[in-house]
């Protein structure tokens, strides 16, 4: 695989990866709300998901994959009913400006991780994604190798784009010095993480 094949992947993968969606919305509104931690806990378990469905393709499982009809269906909805259910917890709670709002514990932060792996191996146009885009990338074929070189351009990828999103949604974070504002901006982002569980259980 030369490297202006691992560049076209880059790009295409970079698109799917930065795109507006439930996953993106979710990272920064957890950011807003509990912190730069919590975003990239939920960012390291939607790579962690990706890089599951990789490593299938490349032992030709993905067909397989999206033929895992219920148990994908089953950790769809069980993410998305989190994600909602943090929404409305969001949107009720009372207003903490950052500085005085407790950090999420280790276990919280795993919860959070575990959401974002559920919610991609629970995603239906994953598997097709791979479909569609690796045997224009590596052919009939895909080695060990190229196996560890796409794993590492999503890597490089999602780090810019996790990390991206984390870093404005601090910034717009350390805006809240008031708790007239932490309660709009908790219920804006409320609603933006029920709605991204509404938007994946919309999702075919």
């Amino acid at each position: 695989m030369d490297i202006s094949t691992l560049l076209a992947f880059a790009a295409a993968f970079f698109v799917f990866a930065a795109s507006p969606g439930p996953d993106n919305m979710t990272i920064v509104a957890r950011t807003i709300s509990n912190g730069a931690a919590s975003g990239i806990a939920y960012g390291a378990g939607t790579v962690v998901g990706i890089l599951i469905f990789l490593t299938l393709a490349a032992f030709g499982l993905s067909f397989l994959a999206a033929e895992m009809g219920i148990v994908m269906i089953v950790l769809r909805y069980a993410g998305a009913a989190y994600l909602i259910w943090m929404g409305v917890k969001l949107w009720t709670a009372e207003p903490v400006v950052p500085e005085l709002q407790p950090v999420s514990g280790r276990r919280g932060l795993t919860t959070v991780f575990a959401t974002g792996v559920a919610l991609n191996l629970g995603n239906p146009k994953m598997p097709l994604f791979y479909v569609a885009l690796l045997p224009n990338v590596v052919g009939a074929s895909l080695t060990l190798g190229h196996l560890g070189a796409l794993a590492a351009v999503i890597l490089v990828v999602e780090v810019l784009v996790i990390g991206g999103h984390v870093i404005l949604a601090t910034r717009a974070r350390r805006l809240l010095r008031s708790a007239c504002i932490v309660r709009r901006v908790n219920r804006a982002a409320g609603g933006v993480m029920i709605g991204a569980g509404v938007a994946v259980v919309a999702s075919r």
